[in-house]
């Protein structure tokens, strides 16, 4: 199971989908880096060789995209630093709710999460 930036990628499948498996490569990302460096698309990632696998990780490291762990960790900053600053965008974040204008009254369940009933529970008699 070949391991890119950390990161265990999936053997039997191409490399441009496999490589959508770290966090920060997406199609256009993948797609780059298969054609720049000459890698025939339809090669599975078990059969690429140490040598093209650090051609990989240098030209990830060589145009300076952040990946994985740093990239994580800057998004993370910046919700963080939208809710210390009490922002529209950061208390959306803070109350678990759509941040980006969608309507609340219906629908919005993906971000509000299961449905909780609210007012008063009347006591069995």
């Amino acid at each position: 199971m070949p391991r890119l930036l950390g990161v265990e990628i999936p053997p039997n499948k191409k490399i441009e989908f496999a490589l959508r498996y770290i966090y920060g490569i997406g199609p256009a990302r993948a797609r780059i880096l298969v054609e720049t460096l000459h890698i025939d698309p339809n090669t599975r990632a078990h059969d690429l060789s140490e040598e093209q696998l650090n051609k990989l990780m240098a030209m990830i490291a060589d145009r300076k995209w952040v990946v994985e762990g740093d990239l994580r960790r800057e998004i993370a900053g910046n919700l963080k630093r939208l809710q210390s600053i009490n922002c529209y965008r950061g208390v959306r974040h803070r109350r678990g709710l759509p941040v980006r204008g969608q309507r609340t009254q219906t629908n919005a369940r993906t971000r509000k999460g299961a449905r909780r009933t609210v007012g008063v529970v009347r006591a069995k008699e």
